[in-house]
C-alpha cells in the first residue's frame, strides 16, 4: 500500500514539475510576444511621424506646384519635373501606408496569439492547481495509512524536553489552580515558574533530597513564592499538570529513554477520570518544611 502511494506521489510530483516547467514557457512566449508588440508600435509612430512630414511635403509640392502652374513665364519642364517630385512623394506615401497596414495586421495577428497564450496559461493554471489538491490529498491519505488508530507507545519516542516544553506551554494558559508533577525539582526549573502570575496557586510534587545544597537552594526559591505549594514525592515515574481542570498532560517513564506513555487532553471526561491519577502524587506526597 505504501510503495502506491510513493509510486503514484512520484507520478503527480513529475506532472506538476512539467506543467510547471510548461507555464514557465507560455510566460516567456508571452514576454516576448509583448515585446514584439512594443517594438512595432514603435515602428508604427515613427511611421505615423514619417506620414505626417510626407503629408506636409505633399501639401507644400501641391501648393509649389499650383504656383508654378499659374506662372506663366516657368516653363513645362520645370513644372513636368514638380509633378514627377510630387508623384514620387505621393508613392512613398502608398508605400508606408502599406507598411502601417502591415504592421497594424501583424499587432493584431500578436493579440491574438497573446489571447491564446493567456488562455493555455489559465488552463495550466488551473491544472497545476488541481494537481496540487490530488497530490496534497495523496500525501494525507498517505499519512493516514501509516498512522495506526490505536497507537503501541511501547518503542515511541518522546524526549523529557519535548514532555517539558508542553508543560511550560499549558502553564501559560492558567488561570487559577495548577496541579504538577515532576520526577525530580531540578526539572522544574525548564517550566519557568516565577513567569506564572502570582495569583494562580501551584500544588507542585517532585522528588526533593533535602541534604543536597543545590536542591535546598531551589526548595527555598520555589517557597519565596507565595503561590507555589511543594511535596516530596519520591515515585520519580510521571510528569504531569493538570490546568484548571480544562487542560491535563500525562506522561508516564517507560523502560528506555525518551520513550513514554504520553497524552494530552481538553476532553473534560478524560480530564475527570485522570485528574485524580495526577493529584495521587500530591496526596502520597510529604510536605516540605518551609
Amino acid at each position: 500500500m505504501e510503495e502506491e502511494f510513493k509510486k503514484q506521489l512520484a507520478t503527480k510530483d513529475a506532472l506538476i514539475k512539467t506543467l510547471e516547467n510548461s507555464i514557465q514557457t507560455l510566460k516567456e512566449s508571452l514576454t516576448l510576444k509583448d515585446d514584439q508588440i512594443k517594438t512595432l508600435e514603435g515602428s508604427l509612430k515613427i511611421k505615423d511621424g514619417n506620414i505626417e512630414t510626407m503629408e506636409k511635403t505633399i501639401s507644400q509640392k501641391e501648393e509649389q506646384l499650383q504656383k508654378l502652374t499659374s506662372t506663366a513665364s516657368i516653363s513645362e519642364h520645370i513644372v513636368s519635373e514638380k509633378e514627377k517630385e510630387l508623384e514620387s512623394v505621393l508613392k512613398d506615401k502608398n508605400t508606408l501606408q502599406d507598411q502601417i497596414n502591415r504592421i497594424n495586421s501583424e499587432i493584431t495577428n500578436l493579440n491574438k496569439e497573446i489571447n491564446i497564450l493567456n488562455e493555455e496559461l489559465g488552463k495550466a493554471d488551473r491544472e497545476l492547481e488541481k494537481l496540487e489538491l490530488e497530490n496534497e490529498s495523496l500525501k494525507k491519505a498517505q499519512l493516514e495509512a501509516k498512522v495506526p488508530k490505536i497507537i503501541d507507545f511501547t518503542q515511541v519516542e518522546i524526549s523529557k524536553n519535548d514532555i517539558l516544553d508542553k508543560m511550560r506551554e499549558i502553564l501559560n494558559n492558567a488561570k487559577h489552580n495548577v496541579m504538577i508533577c515532576v520526577p525530580k525539582i531540578d526539572d522544574l526549573q525548564v517550566l519557568h515558574l516565577y513567569e506564572v502570575r502570582n495569583f494562580v496557586n501551584l500544588k507542585i510534587s517532585c522528588f526533593i533530597v533535602p541534604s543536597d545544597e543545590d536542591q535546598a537552594n531551589l526548595v527555598e526559591e520555589f517557597l519565596s513564592l507565595d503561590n507555589i505549594s511543594l511535596r516530596n514525592y519520591s515515585g520519580e515515574d510521571r510528569f504531569s499538570i493538570n490546568c484548571d481542570g480544562e487542560e491535563l498532560l500525562l506522561a508516564i517513564i517507560g523502560n528506555k529513554d525518551d520513550n513514554f506513555l504520553a497524552f494530552h487532553t481538553k476532553d473534560e471526561n478524560h480530564i475527570r477520570l485522570f485528574s485524580s491519577f495526577v493529584m495521587d502524587a500530591w496526596l502520597r506526597g510529604r510536605k516540605v518544611n518551609e
